[in-house]
């Protein structure tokens, strides 16, 4: 085997040896690519959920807000009126003192 020979021989080695490379990294990067778009579909699926979930609590918000309004008007209204009443009451006592 001559000199010319030898060094064909070891090109082709080193050929062959990047092609398989090649294809081993080619496999890698489509099994990446795979777990990127994955990944992607997981993170868009989770925030369609978060929006969901944000929108049944600001519905859930505006429920109560709408509850206490109505139903506890009367009961809010009575609960300032004695705290009125007991500040006046503070303030008499706090009066006849001086």
């Amino acid at each position: 085997m001559t000199a010319n020979e030898k060094t064909l021989a070891t090109f082709e080695t080193r050929v062959r040896q990047m092609i398989l490379r090649f294809q081993e990294l080619k496999k890698e990067n489509q099994e990446l690519y795979g777990m990127v778009e994955k990944q992607e579909q997981d993170i868009k699926q989770l925030q369609a959920k978060v929006e969901q979930q944000q929108n049944d609590y600001d519905s859930l918000k505006m429920a109560k807000m709408i509850e206490i309004t109505d139903g506890d008007l009367e009961g809010a209204k009575d609960r300032l009126s004695k705290l009125i009443r007991d500040v006046n009451r503070c303030i008499a006592i706090l009066s006849d003192e001086k």
